[in-house]
């Protein structure tokens, strides 16, 4: 990991701060749309490239899960049938079973691909409109949290006025 350490220890990838975490928020829940296991390392290569928190965005790309995944490929899928008009229909992925892991990935890999156009877009289109609401739900969340904190801090200076 030595060849990588300036690269990996940039502390714009390790402090948190409103466009650190509103960028990695944005991130995670983009790449956490990303087939298969490559959710994690795609979020890690973007936090590298866009300088956002690298462990906020590696932990947000956790939403899309075994439980979450296949209704969220159904939306992305759902959108993208409905803005190709293509009149697809969406199965289910195929079950693990006792198949052995090669064997359920090409599975699901196939499954994936008979999808097509439709998922495609849709997982791109939904992606892009959850980066966004994440990003934009974070720079508003940490601007209400510090409107409070002024709030709060000068509601004590006052109060430390008329003490004296």
């Amino acid at each position: 990991m030595r060849p990588f350490a300036g690269t990996l220890l940039h502390p714009r990838l390790w402090h948190l701060n409103r466009h650190s975490a509103a960028g990695a928020v944005a991130v995670g829940l983009f790449c956490g749309l990303i087939p298969g296991p490559f959710q994690m390392p795609g979020a890690a290569l973007a936090c590298v490239l866009l300088r956002v928190n690298l462990p906020l965005a590696l932990v947000t790309t956790l939403y899309s899960n075994p439980f979450t995944i296949v209704p969220l490929y159904l939306a992305a899928f759902t959108l993208g049938d409905w803005l190709l008009a293509s009149g697809g229909t969406f199965t289910p992925p195929p079950p693990r079973g006792d198949a052995s892991l090669s064997d359920w990935m090409s599975a699901g890999l196939d499954w994936l691909l008979g999808l097509g156009e439709p998922l495609a877009l849709g997982l791109l289109l939904l992606a892009s409109a959850l980066a966004a609401l994440g990003y934009v739900a974070v720079k508003l969340a940490w601007r209400v949290h510090l409107l409070h904190a002024m709030a709060r801090r000068r509601a004590r200076a006052q109060t430390r006025k008329r003490e004296t």
